[in-house]
């Protein structure tokens, strides 16, 4: 199975201006200038100049569903594959949140095996929101170590009434497990971290850092733009070598909105190879009351983030300089050394946009989940 791609503006994720690209099987075999001579059965799609990037990589999915905060009835149900490619994301890393008690990492793992089967990249984290984690093989170490699709842990809560008020010893000791995995497999290892509302903030971060010898990329907080004091943390962390992750949903008054949050990152002397930007799809959006209880309820998905890539578009941001946020950067926190970018030997991961710059076909794995901006590969229950 071939196909090519002509007339692309290549954002591999820096611009290459017009080139021609040629995907075999799951693989791009080709990008370059001229247009290749192939004596074999192929598909063309001419992208008329528009724009072509590698396929969002959504790090914080919630793939067997969120939820569940007010009763067994608010439980959400897992997130179809059609829910993903249509917001052009080809790559997606599954966690627990609230719930580790109704959901375990048997199910998550085995929704990831689900969406793998369907044709699109999944991985996932181990444990949830809450100490001890709950994990499939007694430990956090050896979920990493031997669970291929088990990349690190998370998203364990800190700063959070719905957390398990974890000391910074019982981080430590989490922290440690994660980053030994990593020396030991090569994956991500790293400790996914959920911000809450708390005034602590990212204070037992900043403590581990201080007082341990565990590397800083090991610490991966997420929702930093929730509150406006924990992003200005979130950036002092960057600075210090952690990666640090925007949430696409609406924050009010008391955050920064998430093209603004990457705006204020951008516009600033910081590492811009260690900001991400993740939909928490799947995943519910709680407000709650100050003595804890459930005021109202929303739900997350993977186009949250897709509309702020829409956003910084249409505001006139260069692309090359926000789409790393989106790709490229979240590739290289991952270890997904095939993923992330357009060149020979990636997986064929990629969005084509049309002459307005939305999205128009979505390649996963070589395969067009998306066609004329028609869903023509949907989930087995879809």
């Amino acid at each position: 199975m071939i196909t090519i791609i002509k007339n692309a503006n290549v954002f591999a994720p820096h611009s290459m201006g017009l080139n021609n690209i040629v995907v075999a099987a799951s693989k791009i075999i080709y990008v370059g200038k001229s247009l290749p001579t192939i004596d074999l059965p192929s598909t063309v799609i001419d992208a008329e100049g528009a724009m072509v990037t590698p396929g969002f990589i959504d790090s914080h999915t919630h793939l067997t569903g969120g939820g569940g905060e007010a009763g067994f009835s608010t439980r959400v149900p897992p997130v179809p594959l059609s829910k993903f490619t249509s917001a052009g994301v080809t790559t997606a890393v599954g966690l627990l949140g609230t719930d580790d008690v109704t959901r375990n990492t048997e199910s998550m793992v085995a929704q990831v095996y689900a969406l793998r089967e369907e044709g699109f990249s999944a991985y996932c984290y181990t444990g949830g929101y809450h100490l001890p984690p709950t994990t499939l093989t007694g430990s956090v170490q050896s979920d990493i170590v031997f669970i291929e699709p088990v990349i690190g842990v998370g998203e364990l809560a800190i700063s959070d009434h719905r957390s398990s008020q974890p000391t910074l010893n019982e981080l430590l000791k989490v922290a440690s497990q994660a980053h030994v995995a990593r020396l030991m497999t090569g994956k991500a290892g790293m400790l996914h971290l959920h911000l809450g509302d708390g005034e602590r903030g990212l204070s037992l971060v900043r403590e581990a850092l201080e007082q341990a010898e565990i590397p800083p990329r090991t610490y991966n907080p997420t929702h930093i733009n929730r509150q406006r004091f924990l992003f200005e943390e979130a950036c002092e962390l960057a600075k210090q070598g952690c990666w640090v992750d925007v949430t696409a949903f609406e924050t009010g008054e008391e955050g920064y909105e998430p093209p603004e949050a990457l705006l204020r990152y951008m516009n600033q002397d910081l590492p811009q190879d260690k900001l991400t930007i993740s939909s928490d799809g799947g995943g519910c959006l709680p407000d709650f009351n100050a003595d804890g209880s459930l005021r109202k309820m929303d739900f997350a998905a993977s186009q949250s983030m897709t509309d702020v890539f829409y956003q910084l578009v249409d505001n006139g941001e260069k692309v090359e300089t926000f789409l790393p946020f989106f790709t490229l950067n979240v590739a290289q926190l991952m270890n997904f050394h095939h993923k992330g970018r357009i060149v020979e030997g990636a997986d064929a991961d990629l969005i084509i946009f049309d002459k307005h710059n939305r999205i128009e076909h979505v390649m996963a794995l070589g395969h067009l989940h998306v066609k004329h901006k028609q869903q023509v590969i949907k989930g087995t229950f879809e």
